[in-house]
C-alpha cells in the first residue's frame, strides 16, 4: 500500500523536493492538472502572499481559493480559517450499527446546535452584517489586483470558493458573481445548502460562469451529499456543474470512481481527501479508505481534463503537508 510515508522521510527530504519542484518540476503530471484547495491553509495563519509563494516553491498549477483568504487579503471584517481555534485532532468513526450510531447522531446534533447558537449570537450576526456591507461596497478592481498577483506569479485562479447561504440578499449573491470574474475565476465552487441554489441559478446564467456545488458527507435533505442531490443541482441549469469531493463522498458510503465515469461531463473539479470510511476521520493522502489510486489512474487514463485540488490540514504545517500530498500523487502517476 502506498503511503506517504513510504514515499517521503522526512522534513529536510520535503523541503529538498520542494527545492526541485520549484525549478524542474512540470505544472502538469501525466497530463492531471494538479493544484491545491486553500482549506488546506486552514489553521496556518497564511495569507495570500504566502499561499502563492507555497504553491511556486512546489510547482502546483491552479487554486481553488476560499473566499475568507481573498476577503481578508482585502481588508474584510473576515478572519482567516481556523483563526482562534488549535488544530483538531481525528473526528470519531461514526460506528455503523447498534446503539452507539445513535448517541454519535445525538453528539453530531448537539454540535450543530452548538454551532448554530454561536452564528445566531449577537457578536456574529453583527459581523456577518459588516461582511455584507463590505462585499456589497468594495471596489471591484481590488479583486482583478488579487488575479494580477497569481497571474504574475504563474498560476491560475481556477475557482472562487464562495458559499451562498441561506442569509444571503440578491445583491450580495450577484456581488458574489461579479467578484468572480474580476478574479477571473473559470468556476465558483460552493458549499451551499439545497434551498438556495434557485436564487443563485439565475445569476449563474446571467454571467456565464459554471457554478460547482460541493458535497459533505452528512446526509440531509438540505445538503448535497448523495448522487441524487448532485443530479437534481446540475439538473437546474447548465451552468449547474459539480465540484467533487472524493474523500467525503467515499466516507458518505458512495462510490467515487463510478460516480466520475457517469458524471465526468459535468465534474468541474475534484478535492482530493482522504478519509476513513464510514464516515470516519480526514487523514493525509494515502493513509485513508478513499479510493484515491482508482481515481487518479481514471483521471489519468481516460483523459477526462479534470483538475484536482488536495485539499489536506496536517500538523507539519502546509509547505510540508501538501508536498507529501503532492508526491503520493506523483507516485501514483508515474507508474
Amino acid at each position: 500500500m502506498i503511503t506517504r510515508r513510504s514515499m517521503v522521510r522526512s522534513t529536510v527530504g520535503l523541503m529538498s523536493f520542494a527545492h526541485v519542484a520549484a525549478n524542474a518540476a512540470p505544472k502538469t503530471v501525466q497530463g492531471i492538472r494538479i493544484g491545491v484547495q486553500s482549506a488546506s491553509f486552514t489553521f496556518s495563519g497564511f495569507d495570500l502572499d504566502k499561499i502563492i509563494k507555497t504553491m511556486t516553491d512546489l510547482q502546483l498549477d491552479h487554486i481553488d481559493t476560499m473566499s475568507e483568504h481573498v476577503e481578508n487579503y482585502l481588508g474584510a471584517p473576515v478572519d482567516l480559517p481556523g483563526t482562534g481555534r488549535s488544530l483538531p485532532g481525528p473526528r470519531p468513526a461514526q460506528p455503523a450499527t447498534g446503539a452507539s450510531t445513535e448517541e454519535a447522531a445525538r453528539q453530531q446534533a448537539a454540535m450543530r446546535q452548538a454551532m448554530m447558537r454561536r452564528m445566531n449570537s449577537p457578536e456574529a450576526k453583527k459581523k456577518r452584517e459588516d461582511l455584507r456591507k463590505w462585499r456589497l461596497s468594495v471596489p471591484l478592481e481590488k479583486f482583478r489586483g488579487v488575479r494580477a498577483k497569481f497571474e504574475d506569479a504563474g498560476l491560475d485562479f481556477y475557482g472562487y470558493n464562495l458559499s451562498f447561504r441561506d442569509d444571503f440578499t440578491e445583491e450580495e449573491i450577484e456581488r458574489g458573481f461579479l467578484m468572480a470574474k474580476e478574479l477571473g475565476a473559470k468556476v465558483i465552487t460552493m458549499s451551499s445548502p439545497v434551498s438556495v441554489l434557485s436564487r443563485v441559478v439565475p445569476y449563474a446564467e446571467k454571467y456565464g460562469i459554471k457554478t460547482a456545488v460541493h458535497n459533505h458527507s452528512r446526509i440531509d435533505e438540505n445538503e448535497i451529499a448523495t448522487p441524487e442531490s448532485f443530479e437534481k443541482a446540475i439538473a437546474m441549469s447548465k451552468q449547474m456543474w459539480i465540484n467533487l469531493d472524493v474523500g467525503h463522498f467515499f466516507a458518505a458510503g458512495f462510490d467515487p470512481v463510478s460516480f466520475i465515469k457517469q458524471h465526468h461531463g459535468r465534474i468541474t473539479n475534484i478535492h482530493l481527501k482522504d478519509r476513513k470510511k464510514d464516515n470516519g476521520p480526514s487523514v493525509a493522502l494515502g493513509e485513508g479508505d478513499t479510493p484515491l489510486k482508482d481515481i487518479l489512474l481514471l483521471l489519468r487514463d481516460s483523459k477526462f481534463g479534470i483538475p484536482v485540488e488536495i485539499e489536506h490540514v496536517g500538523p507539519d504545517g502546509p509547505p510540508v503537508e501538501i508536498a507529501r500530498c503532492l508526491a503520493f500523487c506523483k507516485e501514483i502517476l508515474q507508474q
